[in-house]
Parts: C-alpha cells; structure tokens; sequence
C-alpha cells in the first residue's frame, strides 16, 4: 500500500490539511460531518494501488484551520475545488459519504466540468422530519451535554450493534482521538446547520454524470430510502446496497466497499 505526502493548502481566509497517495486517474474521498480524512484509513491505502487518492480535513477539523465561519455546503465544495487547483487537478472523481456526499451534489451540477463521476454513499437530496429531528437532537445534545457527549452518541448511532459489540476496542480508541481533534463547539453547531440546510431535490435531475449510490439497510442517520429517493432523480445512476454495516459502512466493509468503487470508476 502507497504512503501519502501531506500538504497544507491555502483556501479562502483559511487553509486545508491533505494528503495525496498514488498515481494514476484522481479521485477525491469527501468525509462526513466529522469532516476527518481520517475516516478513509482503511479505504484510502487501498484504492491508492489503481487511482491517485486525495483526502483532507474539511475546514474547521482536524488539522485545518479552526476558523468561525458560516459552514454551508456550498462552501465546503469551494474548498473542494481549491484543493483540486492547489493539487494541479483539472478533473477528478469523487466519492463522497454522507455530508461529502451532499458536497459531490453541489459539484456536480456547479462544476460538472471537474468531475468525471461522483459516488453519493449514505447520503441525501433533501431533509425528511426524521432528518431534521434527528440532528435537531444531535445539536441539542452537543449544545447541553458537551463534545464527549455528542460523540458517544454519533458511534452509537453510526454502528450495528453486533459490529459494535465485537470492536468496542477499536471504536473508543478512534473516539479517544477524535475527541481530543474535535472542534470548537460553535464550529461544529455550524456545520449541524450546515448538514440540516442541505436541499438539493428538486435539482439533481440536472446532475449528468455517470453516477454511483451506495447505501446500508441498516444505516439509523441515512436510512436507505434517502438512496432510493436519489436513485430516483439522478439520471440513470447505479446502485449498491449493503445488508448490514450502518452508517459507517464503509469502514466496516472497506475491502467490499473498494471493490465496488473501484469497479465503478474504472469503468467511466
């Protein structure tokens, strides 16, 4: 497996830490809310063996700047295109999970010259009053109980109890990190508002490029019918869906999940 170089990459009033491993075709690996390139460590290495892979913190996690903005999707994916032309990378592929997924929307049909395909995985096109209450709760339990809190109950919701049952270890050793990574409270409200404003819908029927939606049966923050209603507007885009692996899917099942990505990207 490739060994990736780090960089830091000036954006708009503020900057990004990313990592780049392997040759060939780009793909960008867009995390969730979490906002942590960290989230494709079992994913990244692996798809590095056929692709050039770029990762990175999003704005206001991890290592990037902590800088008290207003998050939206919309500039979320400005950062995205900057990280592209900081990386020299004129077109690329992305896949996206959960809110990098709603990232790869916007791209899509605002810059769909940079793309070359998109993989919306455990994502959305709009809210439903399930999502809003949902994170609605998430926020609430941020804003009054605390990070530690808030976190304990993203990996609860996150993972299938069997799989949490069996890898309790690993699951708290990764909370442990991202605790002490996480970011100020008012970044992260930001970004809950961010997740919650997110409504493409009546829109993504325009996205024209070659497609891919991966969801879980069992996923309690993205249920799949948020991958059905996808599949629904986006023209002719493909399907894969797992059994079992809740929202965090693929890290559950990186090997399958990196099959079948790159399956799909090689194949357009």
């Amino acid at each position: 497996m490739h060994s990736s170089s780090q960089l830091i990459v000036p954006v708009t009033a503020g900057s990004l830490a990313a990592w780049d491993a392997g040759e060939g075709e780009p793909v960008l690996l867009i995390s969730g809310l979490g906002g942590r390139a960290a989230f494709w460590t079992d994913i990244a290495p692996r798809l590095a063996n056929e692709f050039r892979v770029i990762t990175h913190d999003h704005r206001g996690t991890g290592a990037s700047s902590p800088d008290k903005i207003d998050y939206s999707i919309s500039q979320m994916a400005d950062d995205v295109i900057q990280l592209m032309d900081a990386s020299q990378i004129e077109r690329a592929s992305l896949v996206g999970h959960s809110t990098g997924g709603a990232i790869a929307q916007h791209l899509a049909l605002h810059h769909p010259g940079r793309l070359k395909s998109i993989v919306l995985s455990a994502t959305w096109a709009g809210p439903t009053q399930y999502f809003l209450n949902l994170f609605e709760q998430r926020r609430a339990i941020l804003s009054q109980l605390g990070p530690k809190a808030y976190l304990a109950d993203g990996i609860l919701r996150a993972h299938p109890p069997s799989y949490f049952n069996s890898n309790a270890a690993k699951i708290y050793a990764n909370e442990t990190d991202r605790l002490r990574q996480f970011p100020d409270k008012a970044i992260e409200l930001s970004r809950i508002d961010a997740v919650m404003a997110h409504d493409l819908r009546e829109r993504i029927s325009g996205i024209d490029l070659p497609t891919l939606i991966v969801s879980a049966d069992d996923d309690q923050i993205v249920p799949p019918y948020y991958a059905d209603e996808l599949a629904e507007r986006v023209p002719d885009a493909a399907k894969h869906r797992f059994e079992q692996g809740g929202h965090f899917f693929p890290q559950i099942h990186p090997i399958e999940f990196v099959r079948i990505i790159a399956n799909f990207l090689k194949g357009n």
